[in-house]
């Protein structure tokens, strides 16, 4: 343990630079800082976003969608760079008071519907279009269960783990062991669970796996923080199955591209238009299960 010891003031002010990778963004107000609307494409579903995972989620969700069948599922992608302070702009502000990504507005409803956190998004297009939200109230509400889980356990790996491990100015043992052991423990969840059925809620593939892929697939993938020895992930064989059964998905593959600006070129789409626009960046179908 390091022999520095932080003595908090009685008043905390904002007087320096919080540190780390996205110390140019982190303020302790919100609001915006700049006037810019954002744009409107010719769809009736706008989504203002950036492949992280939260992203991530929204993308395979349409893609999904549209491999069903729902062509009022066609969406513009527009890209937010969030290390930029895109989502600071009044219009982004406006479609998501809170400043993070992704932000979907729906065009099709008068007036216009706002959605705002991931999570929030995947019920309102699970419920709009029929689709990946069981309607038997038993499964429903233990997809909902683990959509929310989700929702609530992911701090601890992101803005936890992540941050102290990857981010962080500086390493510290007591934050890294304290979110490495919690984030052990997530996957530790995952993986008893998916020792007793195919996916995550149930014998069907629905919005919780959606929303659980990016973040936890992505980390026993190797995806994440670089961190896939440190946490031995190997050790995790029932969800590793599960997030290589997932990441095989047309639609996930197709979903994963948009709005990606880092990695090799042939798996990044800034912005998606058109189904198009991935079927030339990657010779993909947009073909279901």
């Amino acid at each position: 343990m390091s022999d520095l010891t932080y003595t908090p003031p009685k008043v905390w002010t904002w007087d320096q630079p919080s540190g780390g990778q996205f110390a140019s963004i982190n303020r302790p107000v919100s609001g915006a800082t700049h006037d810019k609307e954002l744009p409107v494409g010719k769809h009736p579903l706008q989504l203002y976003s950036l492949a992280t995972p939260n992203g991530v989620k929204v993308t395979v969700m349409l893609e999904e969608l549209l491999a069903r069948g729902h062509a009022g599922a066609d969406y513009d992608a527009w890209l937010i760079r969030i290390g930029d302070g895109d989502q600071f702009s009044s219009g982004f502000v406006g479609a998501n008071p809170n400043s993070k990504i992704p932000a979907l507005v729906d065009h099709s409803t008068q007036p216009t519907t706002r959605v705002f956190e991931s999570g929030s998004i995947l019920l309102y297009l699970a419920e709009k279009f029929g689709e990946f939200l069981p309607q038997d109230p038993a499964a429903r509400t233990e997809t909902l269960n683990w959509l929310f889980w989700q929702m609530g356990s992911a701090p601890y790996l992101g803005g936890g783990f992540g941050h102290f491990y990857a981010y962080a100015p500086e390493k510290f043992q007591y934050p890294i062991d304290r979110f490495a052991m919690e984030t052990k423990r997530q996957l530790d969840v995952l993986d008893k669970a998916l020792a007793e059925r195919p996916y995550i809620a149930g014998d069907d593939y629905t919005i919780a796996d959606i929303a659980i892929f990016p973040w936890y697939g992505g980390m026993v993938l190797g995806r994440a923080y670089g961190a896939a020895e440190f946490l031995s992930v190997h050790e995790y064989k029932h969800l590793t199955a599960w997030a290589e059964k997932i990441d095989a998905r047309p639609a996930v593959v197709r979903g994963r591209m948009v709005n990606k600006v880092t990695g090799e070129d042939h798996e990044q789409l800034a912005e998606r238009h058109d189904a198009s626009d991935l079927d030339a960046k990657a010779g993909l179908g947009n073909a279901a299960e």
